[in-house]
């Protein structure tokens, strides 16, 4: 099998070859830790998540960092709103966006480097790019001279007019150059600042990722992914400064960009308040359906969320996890079909993967002698495996998050319920099974005995 991405840099779809073919290197923009996150800033580690898993599979190991910005603007005012220290936004709020994703399934990345940790790799590469003329101070700032880099464009593919028009660009006095962007700024006393050749200051959001990169991973790194509202002009300015700063290398090899998710039709955005935040969403909904709705789509498209799309995905997991429930007795070992796997080669075509899963949980529905169905099940939990999906005991996804002690009340109902029809008790049977109903809880009788379950919306 051969691993084919779409590359944004060159608009195709492209054999992934890496430099060390057995170590590929990773970087995946990270979150700006002012706020809890919402949705759409899941659905990159999700996706990416799964890529890193397959380049392991594929290449024996992996180099995948995943930053934290940990000095910006909005973390700023959001200290300041709250009367209190930077760190206790930053800390919180990071803290916060770990858990999260740790509920959605993603494994942390092999690196996690934070902005504020990296200042003096930040000044350093700041210097390179002055004295390589790519990058000139004024009134306290250092700027960026788009001028000096002539590719500058190359993967957003816009012209410099419709590059001014439709990104946020501050015009400023001291700029050269309408398009050139700020490197270091100044601080004032009442903002976090550090010592620099150009006076006390912070850097600005763009070399922050660029000089994180060159830290961990090195100066050209095989993969740099994010999401498609980062093309520009995030990824444009990471290019730029770095190819710039290491002496016309290349920065990134391969530019993956996942689509934006929207809600109602209308882009998902903090600064409007068009919002779905995770940790509002995990405590509606089970984790793992959550994680299959992000995967449903194909992560260059656009993803439209909805609660309906979590309900869809929860009624999917509970075939899934009834099936696994009735291959309980059945014993296998997970083991990723070549059919997932080559789905997943075609440039992450997790709907495919997921087609492919809903099969083979058809196949196992119909087995019926035992190598049939060990293979089934071995198959089900190896597809489940390469997506993040059915990684728990099938008893406690039906028990929907219940703890220890509701799950032996609800089942010691269950079983009085039974003792109550045996004895044809059939008055009192009905009212356990109304009260259970009542609390969301459906009772199921099957060839495998009394079972019950959380009723999906």
């Amino acid at each position: 099998m051969s691993l084919r991405l779409f590359n944004t840099l060159s608009r195709q779809i492209e054999p992934f070859e890496p430099l060390d073919p057995g170590c590929p290197t990773m970087y995946v923009c990270g979150p700006t830790v002012y706020d809890y996150v919402h949705i759409g800033n899941a659905r990159g580690p999700v996706v990416f998540g799964v890529l890193a898993d397959l380049l392991r599979r594929r290449h024996g190991d992996l180099r995948y960092a995943r930053n934290i910005t940990d000095i910006d603007d909005k973390i700023n005012a959001a200290a300041q709103k709250a009367g209190v220290p930077i760190a206790d936004i930053t800390g919180r709020f990071t803290a916060a966006y770990r858990e999260d994703m740790a509920a959605l399934g993603v494994a942390p990345p092999d690196i996690e480097p934070e902005a504020t940790a990296h200042i003096d790799d930040i000044i350093a590469m700041i210097a390179q790019l002055v004295e390589g003329g790519h990058a000139y101070a004024a009134e306290g700032h250092v700027l960026f001279a788009v001028g000096s880099f002539p590719e500058y464009g190359k993967l957003s593919r816009r012209d410099r007019d419709e590059m001014l028009a439709g990104a946020r660009v501050d015009v400023a006095p001291y700029k050269r150059d309408p398009g050139d962007f700020v490197l270091w700024k100044p601080s004032t006393g009442d903002l976090p600042g550090w010592g620099s050749p150009w006076g006390r200051g912070r850097p600005g959001w763009h070399i922050e990722c660029s000089a994180m990169a060159a830290a961990h991973l090195g100066q050209t790194i095989d993969i740099h992914a994010g999401g498609v509202d980062l093309q520009f002009p995030h990824h444009e300015n990471e290019i730029a400064q770095s190819e710039c700063a290491h002496g016309g290398r290349t920065f990134a090899r391969y530019w993956l960009h996942n689509g934006m998710l929207t809600l109602g039709g209308s882009k998902m955005s903090k600064s409007v308040g068009n919002i779905a935040k995770v940790r509002d969403l995990l405590a509606a909904h089970p984790a793992e359906a959550l994680r299959y709705a992000l995967l449903s789509a194909h992560y260059r498209q656009p993803l439209d969320w909805s609660d309906e799309l979590v309900a869809r995905s929860a009624r999917t997991l509970d075939r899934l996890y009834a099936t696994l429930r009735d291959l309980a007795a059945v014993s296998a070992t997970a083991a990723i079909p070549d059919a997932v796997e080559a789905a997943l080669d075609d440039d992450l075509n997790t709907p495919r993967a997921l087609a492919e899963l809903a099969r083979i949980a058809g196949e196992a529905r119909r087995a019926t002698d035992e190598a049939a169905r060990s293979r089934a099940k071995s198959e089900l939990l190896g597809a489940g495996l390469a997506l993040g999906l059915l990684q728990q005991a099938p008893e406690a996804w039906f028990a929907g998050g219940a703890g220890a002690d509701d799950e032996a009340r609800i089942q010691a109902l269950v079983d009085e319920r039974n003792e109550a029809k045996k004895n044809r008790d059939f008055a009192r049977a009905d009212a356990i099974r109304d009260k259970l109903a009542a609390e969301g809880i459906a009772i199921e009788d099957t060839p495998g005995g009394v079972r019950w379950v959380r009723k999906r919306s």
